[in-house]
């Protein structure tokens, strides 16, 4: 009994995960870490054209809606008194772009997701106007290669081909900002009074922001022809935004901000220097705290701001590598072969081959990401043989997240000198056993997944508890060293992970160039382009 009441005294905090694929509210106990509740709704995500992801921003803010009313549903059946929730965070999926009427509080477009493909030839563009025509040209001031991932592409996309966004954007009347943004607007009260601001790692995310001054760049914001006025207010990842004005948890204070990478990382409790952590999600991402100080990446690597808890706070900074396709490529065994029924399927389909039997897989359906960078690349499977079978493309599957991984850990330990010595990982696949011990055998170093596997969302619990104003969390920046978690040591000799890292790398070239923007014909008003291997 005393475990129920510790739980009903102790001050909760609540996390919106908004993510590509699904948003969840989660609750913590403040003093223990604990998840007491949570609930979670897919998100549809919709393919206009090859290479376009959209979702509703509707549909994204409907679902939060509905989240944080059935947590709390479940914590009233709990015997909790949903009043214990002293404040919100938020973590989402970060560069998906909106634009908005700040008047009517209409979205204008639908969300623009973030590895969506369609501002190729926005990129081709920016880039040759660059006096170096370097994609690496804007790099010195925001970390980022010009990339179809950034939201500063995007957003000029929907200002060059969406009328009404031009329009209002014309008319003083768009507002623009990642999911993040869109979602703290509407709930401290939309075109009523809502709080259009984002936080510096976010901000961080655009192309826009200068993470050096951390403030919206001019000559950035010139460069892509973007007017500083539609964007919001930067503010640091930890303070008080505003108060939700309805639902069940009405007067509760959003006062964490984090993007879903740099929530994870929170959330691990990387707060050191060359401490780092993998993300695996519909993509993959690793990041490794670097200080106080950006370190330009040499090997293909983002420079992020890692977070900055409170506006009297310093701001930290990481290198960042990553992956366009990880769960998502499970996501594509499903859906489009359907050579399995549900995502934890392919855990059993890969166990029952125990190999790839020399078949690799690269998953560059949104051309490759770090360390790359290579937007022509397509998806491959190679080294079929008449014995291949679902099993074994199940296997190579597993693996190519596995080896993308190796791939940026590489990239890491070239740029920092510093070889890691384990890998912290969390996200919904590290649930995958194989995956896990495939991961240690690549890598040949441990990995060490913790037992609470929803790091995301407490990285943004966390932030918001600790809030000036808040106080109900004591973030302790030597990390909590009592986490339970599980390692995951290699188990196979480092030649034959080298044999078949070297294999990959072999694939991977094949991928490269695979696709020219020339376009050749029309069929049925499908674009067609030139393909050359």
């Amino acid at each position: 009994m005393s475990a129920s009441r510790e739980i009903r005294t102790d001050p909760l905090v609540g996390a919106i995960d908004q993510g590509t694929s699904s948003t969840r509210f989660l609750v913590f106990n403040a003093k223990t870490s604990e998840l007491i509740s949570q609930h979670q709704v897919e998100i549809t995500q919709s393919f206009p054209k090859e290479g376009w992801v959209e979702e509703d921003p509707k549909e994204i803010l409907h679902s939060v809606y509905e989240c944080m009313e059935r947590t709390t549903e479940k914590l009233i059946q709990l015997n909790i008194d949903i009043s214990s929730i002293k404040a919100i965070g938020v973590t989402n999926q970060r560069e998906t772009t909106l634009v908005w009427d700040k008047e009517t509080g209409e979205p204008l477009y639908n969300a623009i997701v973030w590895l969506d493909l369609r501002t190729q030839s926005t990129v081709e563009r920016l880039i040759e106007k660059s006096p170096s025509k370097n994609k690496n040209h804007l790099k010195h001031k925001t970390g980022l290669p010009i990339s179809t991932y950034f939201s500063a592409l995007k957003l000029r996309w929907l200002m060059d081909n969406v009328q009404e966004v031009a329009e209002a954007v014309h008319t003083h009347r768009a507002v623009f900002g990642t999911v993040d943004s869109w979602l703290i607007w509407s709930l401290t009260g939309g075109k009523n009074g809502g709080v259009h601001c984002t936080d510096v790692t976010n901000a961080s995310r655009t192309m826009l922001f200068n993470i050096h001054t951390m403030e919206w760049d001019r000559e950035l914001c010139e460069y892509f022809d973007v007017p500083i006025e539609i964007l919001p207010e930067v503010r640091s990842s930890s303070e008080i935004y505003g108060y939700l004005i309805s639902g069940s948890l009405e007067g509760v204070p959003i006062s964490g901000c984090l993007g879903d990478q740099s929530a994870a990382l929170v959330g691990q409790m990387c707060f050191k220097d060359s401490q780092a952590k993998n993300t695996y999600g519909t993509g993959c991402f690793m990041l490794k705290n670097t200080g106080v100080k950006p370190v330009i990446s040499d090997h293909g690597l983002l420079t992020t701001v890692a977070y900055k808890l409170g506006r009297d706070q310093p701001a930290y900074y990481a290198l960042e590598g990553s992956v366009a396709i990880a769960g998502a490529v499970v996501r594509w065994l499903k859906d489009n072969l359907g050579i399995i029924k549900s995502s934890s399927d392919i855990e059993k389909l890969a166990v029952a081959a125990g190999t790839s039997y020399g078949c690799y897989f690269v998953p560059a359906f949104s051309g490759l990401y770090a360390p790359y960078w290579e937007p022509s690349a397509r998806g491959i499977i190679c080294g079929l043989t008449q014995f291949t079978n679902r099993s074994h493309l199940a296997f190579a599957a597993l693996e190519a997240v596995c080896f993308q991984t190796r791939e940026v850990l590489d990239a890491m330990n070239q740029d920092s000198g510093i070889p890691l010595t384990q890998l912290h990982v969390d996200g919904g696949m590290t649930a995958n056993k194989l995956l896990m011990q495939l991961q240690a055998d690549i890598l040949c170093i441990p990995v060490v997944r913790p037992s609470m596997s929803e790091t995301t969302a407490l990285g943004a619990a966390m932030a918001a508890g600790a809030a000036k104003g808040v106080g109900v969390w004591t973030i302790n920046p030597d990390g909590m060293t009592s986490v339970a978690s599980e390692m995951y040591q290699p188990q196979i000799n480092p030649e034959e992970s080298e044999f078949r890292y070297t294999r990959w790398k072999k694939a991977v070239q094949k991928a490269m160039n695979w696709e020219t923007m020339e376009p050749v014909s029309y069929e049925n008003g499908r674009h067609l382009y030139r393909y050359s291997n």
